[in-house]
């Protein structure tokens, strides 16, 4: 698994998001960039990605920003990193999203195969079970 500045920049958004924002209030860019020191040209880019995969919703004007399209303990931050970098698979004949046959012989007794799986599998059982409201707490018991 590759996790892009994009993904970085949208992750540390989000969790940002999470612990600071209120239910429907929406935080603006700026906001987001100065404190999570992320490029706010860039950042308005990876919102409108999650805000499209119905991730955020926002709000245009005066008080406008971005808001959570549903509870932080319902968005995981897999789906997250699948919005903005792909799947999460290391290779593509073990992705169960963007799935490839490989130039391997046998893909059933492939070594390589058999360990990037596990890998995947590892990856992608944490990131799917780790939600934005898990992140929170975790923080807010530090």
């Amino acid at each position: 698994m590759h996790l892009s500045k994009r993904g970085e920049y949208g992750l540390r958004a989000m969790i940002y998001l999470a612990r600071t924002a209120e239910e429907d209030q929406p935080v603006t860019i700026k906001s987001i960039a100065e404190n999570e020191n992320i490029p706010s040209k860039f950042l308005e880019q990876i919102l409108l990605n999650l805000k499209y995969a119905g991730i955020l919703q926002s709000k245009m004007g005066t008080g406008g920003g971005y808001y959570f399209a549903r509870p932080t303990d319902e968005i995981t931050l897999g789906q997250i990193k699948r919005v903005l970098d792909g799947p999460i698979a290391p290779i593509r004949c073990v992705s169960q999203m963007a799935y490839e046959p490989c130039g391997c012989p046998d893909e059933n007794t492939c070594g390589l195969r058999l360990v990037m799986k596990d890998v995947r599998d590892a990856i992608a059982n944490i990131l799917d079970e780790t939600t934005l409201a898990d992140i929170t707490e975790r923080v807010k018991a530090i």
